[in-house]
């Protein structure tokens, strides 16, 4: 059970969900028409690739699995806690993931798989960085996990079992935010092609500066704790 999820945790996950969202989008309809926010569908097509010899997919395909555990690497070397906790250095973190996505977008201009990799690091980065809150997983750049626990929910609701709607509440949310942002990626990416991620870079690098300044701001003692 979910003991309190204040308006941070809310906010914080509905937008980087939406954010999440928009970058898959893109993925999705530039050059190599692939999944960046998640690894299973990557990591099928790397089987595949495997199977059929096809080194030049294999390797890009690994490479990309690569920069996600990296920017996992870099969360969990950054953030050092899985526990989501006001006061940690979520504000590095996001920064981080908007230079990140900023830097992939010539590279994905250039149809380079180098773009890929480093907009796939920025989810990464960003999926690891929010990890649990009171005990309650909370991931934001894949929605099988929300899914699962939204039919769960619905399960136990029929055979008239206990269930936390605030858990619920939390997965339409996250579900909510990605699907609001493959919407804005899908309308935008005609226009503004690649230039697209800049949109959730200015997004993540903009709360991550205005976090730095609030922990410069309340210093060890805003910290709040779960």
């Amino acid at each position: 059970m979910i003991t309190r999820l204040p308006a941070w945790v809310w906010l914080g996950a509905a937008s980087l969900a939406m954010v999440a969202g928009m970058v898959n989008v893109v993925g999705y309809l530039g050059f190599e028409h692939q999944a960046i926010t998640h690894l299973t569908g990557t990591t099928t097509l790397l089987g595949a690739s495997f199977a059929h010899g096809d080194a030049r997919a294999s390797a890009h395909l690994a490479l990309v699995v690569l920069g996600f555990v990296g920017g996992a690497v870099l969360s969990g070397a950054i953030i050092q806690d899985s526990t989501l906790q006001l006061g940690r250095r979520y504000g590095v973190a996001l920064a981080l993931e908007a230079a990140l996505l900023v830097v992939s977008v010539p590279l994905f201009e250039r149809q380079q798989i180098a773009g890929a990799v480093l907009a796939a690091m920025a989810c990464g980065l960003q999926n690891a960085m929010t990890a649990t809150y009171s005990g309650t997983l909370v991931r934001t750049s894949h929605l099988t996990g929300m899914f699962t626990d939204l039919g769960v929910f619905l399960g136990h609701r029929l055979r008239g079992l206990p269930a936390d709607p605030r858990r619920l509440w939390l997965c339409l949310a996250i579900i909510g935010g990605f699907l609001l942002g493959g919407v804005a990626g899908a309308l935008v990416f005609p226009h503004l092609s690649y230039r697209t991620l800049y949109i959730p870079a200015a997004l993540t690098g903009t709360v991550g500066v205005a976090y730095v300044a609030y922990r410069l701001h309340r210093g060890p003692a805003g910290t709040l704790s779960p």
